[in-house]
């Protein structure tokens, strides 16, 4: 199993999490973290729930690709990335990246990067349900155009 991607039902601690990628390394000068929370409204509809759903292996696989790109961009000594999946209420934590490096420019620069990445090209479904009943969430322009700022193409337009 890999120690730089988990994707997984349970949720994290964001302090136990930098204290293990930051054990000891005694160069790191700079941790990056990002934490995405499930919001109440999307599209301008009430949220109860939101389901996810992946691909076991390929998910993995797909994010480990994400964060060799970014280590090959960025100074970083190093990262992780964790995804949850299943059923999570509004508020509930859904994704954390962290990155650790000598200085902050390339720690905020990769943080970015890969949430850029992760929103447009990790391979989850997601499902959320609202008054009007339940509806599958489609990537957005904006999250193909964050992406686009890196020169990475998302894929994911009918052009």
């Amino acid at each position: 199993m890999s120690t730089r991607v988990s994707i997984q039902t349970q949720d994290f601690d964001l302090s136990a999490e930098v204290a293990t990628l930051r054990a000891g390394d005694k160069r790191v000068g700079a941790v990056c973290s990002f934490v995405g929370t499930v919001r109440d409204r999307n599209d301008g509809d009430a949220v109860s729930t939101l389901e996810l759903e992946h691909y076991p292996g390929m998910t993995e696989k797909a994010i480990e690709g994400m964060i060799d790109e970014a280590l090959a961009r960025f100074n970083l000594y190093a990262a992780r990335v964790i995804h949850r999946v299943g059923l999570l209420q509004p508020l509930d934590q859904i994704v954390l990246v962290v990155v650790t490096s000598a200085h902050r420019g390339e720690s905020f620069q990769a943080c970015e990067f890969l949430m850029d990445y992760l929103k447009t090209q990790a391979p989850f479904w997601k499902k959320e349900q609202t008054p009007a009943g339940a509806r599958w969430v489609d990537a957005r322009v904006s999250d193909d155009a964050a992406l686009a700022k890196w020169g990475i193409a998302s894929g994911n337009s009918s052009q």
